[in-house]
């Protein structure tokens, strides 16, 4: 895999657990306020983490991580994630694989294997938006729905997670985005940071009174709902 970052511990990337996070690079889509824009559109600059060092550290680990949080970019893209995947958990790591959700049949086999035990899926914004929050004009989101309907049926723990921004998002968007995964289990608002190297300009979050109006609709289409990041 081409794995362009490694945090040694995280203790909020992976619910219950104590993990390391893995970044991957390259991204199918462009979205404006990719906290992660230098592993999408500036992966040369990166320097890439060899598969070896972060194997001989989860190996010294074991008493002290419990989890393995795979993020991105967009890990569907690299051909070696499931044999990286096999190789943590034959290790006696839980597993956490962050997902756009364009990749549906690599998801379902990943999961049928055993090799994730909680999958987070971004829903960007309303259907009728997302190429627009995305940055791919024509965009199909057929996968995504597609995605959508496989975790619905509770295959394994699961979170849908949505990035507010003002540029991008009003409160009726969650009324269209409840809807399209209503009977979630998890639906998380994420407060927009900006981390300096995003793809796209001039990003900004929304005000917590904004984020409240947001969270009481989205607490009407799935069994748990809470805001991340707004103190």
């Amino acid at each position: 895999m081409l794995i362009l970052g490694f945090q040694k511990l995280t203790l909020l990337d992976f619910p219950e657990h104590t993990a390391c996070t893995v970044f991957t690079g390259g991204c199918n889509l462009r979205c404006p306020f990719c906290h992660n824009a230098l592993l999408v559109t500036d992966m040369e600059t990166e320097e890439a983490v060899d598969e070896a060092e972060i194997f001989a550290f989860l190996e010294k680990r074991k008493k002290l991580l419990d989890g393995v949080a795979v993020t991105g970019g967009e890990p569907h893209l690299q051909k070696g994630l499931e044999e990286f995947l096999r190789k943590v958990k034959e290790m006696g790591y839980a597993v956490k694989l962050d997902t756009n959700g364009f990749f549906p049949e690599r998801l379902k086999a990943i999961v049928k294997e055993g090799l994730a035990d909680y999958v987070a899926v971004d829903i960007k914004n309303s259907p009728e938006k997302y190429a627009e929050t995305t940055g791919i004009p024509g965009l199909d989101i057929t996968p995504l729905e597609e995605t959508i309907r496989f975790l619905k049926e509770d295959p394994v723990s699961y979170e849908f997670r949505t990035t507010v921004v003002r540029e991008f998002h009003e409160v009726r968007d969650f009324e269209a985005m409840g809807e399209w995964i209503r009977g979630a289990r998890r639906w998380y608002l994420q407060k927009f940071v900006d981390s300096g190297y995003l793809i796209g300009e001039n990003m900004s979050p929304v005000p917590k009174d904004e984020m409240l109006r947001m969270l009481e609709i989205a607490r009407k289409y799935a069994d748990q709902a809470a805001l991340r990041g707004v103190d």
